[in-house]
């Protein structure tokens, strides 16, 4: 896979199809950069997923490819909704899943953002 490069941009994945209103979300916030919603399969009391507007595959894709203003009003925009729910005091992790090994199940980039109880170790062993 090494050197192969990132595929092409689906436009029939599921966040592509929440971002053109065709599936609901149970949505969170949302700005000109970024959308945010709760996931329908939580892993801890609080899990939104983050993600941009544009058409990025992967972290790779959305780092390499997307224009300074949009990394950074997806970066705030992650940064305003932590703020927004009240999950700096206790603390919060955000993740980014990149590729098959990492466990990326949509090809559209997102971030997870997991609160509401002690999340233990980064990893599991």
């Amino acid at each position: 896979m090494a050197g192969m490069g990132l595929p092409p941009y689906d436009d029939g994945n599921i966040f592509a199809r929440i971002l053109r209103g065709e599936i609901a979300s149970k949505k969170v916030y949302e700005d000109q950069w970024a959308l945010a919603f709760h996931d329908i399969n939580p892993l801890a009391p609080v899990h939104v997923l983050v993600i941009p507007k544009g058409k990025y595959v992967s972290f790779a894709d959305f780092s390499a490819n997307g224009s300074a203003d949009e990394i950074a009003g997806f970066m705030r925009a992650v940064g305003k909704i932590a703020k927004d729910l009240g999950l700096e005091a206790q603390g919060y992790r955000l993740l980014a899943n990149m590729g098959e090994h990492s466990g990326q199940e949509v090809p559209h980039f997102h971030m997870h953002l997991f609160a509401g109880r002690p999340l233990g170790r980064m990893l599991s062993t």
